[in-house]
């Protein structure tokens, strides 16, 4: 299933033509706006991996339903085992079939996760029409009021209690969730929380003693060293594809994703719909991320969150049901000469820039902390708490870590001039239909 993420706020890359969700919320933004050159737009389709929720009883891509295999875990996962680097030779090093032993060991914690949600159908008022029903009589179409939607994705166990962790995407609106082991025993999951922001969510099951993943470092990762993915890909449950960790800190502006705070793992582990929340392993074994997107049309490029993020955001949501990000409400870009250039060569860009280092805010949300502070189309940001930026992916991280009606202080240059602002982030937006 194709789609793409909605710029929300904090933008790390703005858009020519998108709002704070999308083109619905174009109706928000001022009369007069600034608008960067169309070439500035990036926007990159990404396959949600979860498969979404799909219409119907097709799954993703509509490949027909399937029923979840009942398949005899080999082990329960044992003791996690010291991390790379210790000294010690485990995985690779020490034994050629290293795969099949992790696939034997975290295999059972592994979940397919099926999830559905009913949809109430418009009817077209036309065929309301008494006269429209008797020009037409019997061959009026007959347009069910609502209409049940099915999904499948992954999730990993990850206490023997019954928690479980996936994508916020496989479990968005729905109304039923069923969890299914790989030794075939199904249980109704309870969602007790979900963060589109991070794309984190937990689901939790009425059952005790189950098989669970252990967790590793994301922070230690370094690209080359092993990928493995385990997941449902398709509706093919239980399967196991391997490669190499590709690149490590990629931000959410780099992947096409402003909207997200996320700084992605890329692997070229072959991941596919349906993969969506599984979670992708180190040579020992150890859960390192969650798989999440691919980008739509290209080969060996996958992305996860990091498990250090997935564990913060879901121990949050098991607390309390919410995660509450600090926001500002603006999108942006990286000034380089060449952006300055074009920017300035844009006639309906509607800015003119004299500085090429910095991150431009290209928009500045109605209603926003950013917007009751004063600041402006066309400033650009240079420091933010005495911290210099230049990155807009600098800004992202810097608010992220701020706390709900903390003073920041925004040092900015408008039109030549240096100006401090004092901004209040505040909750991030709730995303609608979240």
């Amino acid at each position: 299933m194709k789609a793409q993420f909605r710029s929300v706020s904090d933008s790390s890359v703005a858009s020519s033509d998108r709002g704070v969700s999308g083109s619905d919320d174009d109706r928000m933004l001022p009369k007069r706006r600034s608008r960067l050159p169309q070439k500035l737009a990036v926007s990159l389709a990404l396959v949600l991996l979860g498969g979404g929720i799909t219409a119907g009883l097709g799954y993703a891509l509509h490949l027909p339903n399937q029923n979840p295999l009942a398949l005899t875990a080999s082990s329960q996962p044992g003791t996690v085992a010291p991390a790379s680097g210790s000294g010690r030779l485990l995985g690779a090093a020490a034994d050629p079939n290293f795969i099949e032993n992790i696939v034997n060991q975290v295999g059972p914690a592994v979940v397919r996760i099926d999830s559905t949600r009913t949809v109430t159908t418009q009817v077209p008022e036309m065929f309301r029409d008494p006269f429209f029903r008797q020009f037409f009589g019997d061959q009026m179409p007959d347009m069910p009021s609502q209409q049940t939607e099915r999904g499948v994705g992954s999730g990993f166990i990850i206490g023997d209690s019954g928690r479980i962790i996936t994508n916020a995407h496989v479990v968005d609106g729905a109304d039923t969730v069923k969890v299914t082991l790989k030794d075939g025993r199904s249980f109704d999951g309870k969602v007790l929380g979900e963060d589109m922001v991070t794309d984190v969510a937990v689901i939790q099951v009425d059952a005790k003693s189950l098989p669970t993943a252990g967790v590793g470092d994301s922070d230690q990762l370094r690209p080359g060293q092993w990928a493995i993915a385990i997941g449902n890909p398709l509706g093919l449950d239980n399967t196991v594809t391997a490669g190499i960790i590709s690149a490590t800190g990629r931000s959410s502006g780099e992947v096409g994703v402003p909207d997200k705070r996320v700084n992605f793992i890329q692997t070229d582990a072959a991941i596919n719909p349906g993969n969506s929340g599984g979670p992708l392993l180190n040579d020992q074994g150890q859960v390192i991320g969650m798989n999440t997107a691919i980008i739509q049309g290209a080969q060996s490029i996958g992305f996860a969150i990091p498990i250090n993020t997935v564990q913060q955001i879901a121990d949050q949501l098991a607390a309390q049901g919410k995660v509450d990000h600090a926001y500002l409400g603006i999108q942006m870009v990286t000034l380089t000469s060449a952006v300055q250039q074009e920017i300035n060569s844009d006639p309906n860009s509607g800015l003119s820039i004299n500085e090429d280092s910095g991150v431009l805010i290209a928009r500045v949300m109605p209603d926003s902390p950013a917007a009751k502070a004063g600041l402006r189309a066309g400033d650009v940001i240079h420091q933010i708490a005495g911290r210099s930026i230049t990155q807009a992916d600098d800004v992202q991280q810097l608010v992220e870590q701020t706390h709900l009606g903390s003073e920041l202080q925004v040092q900015v240059n408008r039109n030549g001039q240096p100006q401090t602002i004092t901004v209040r982030p505040e909750a991030f937006p709730a995303q609608p239909g979240s």
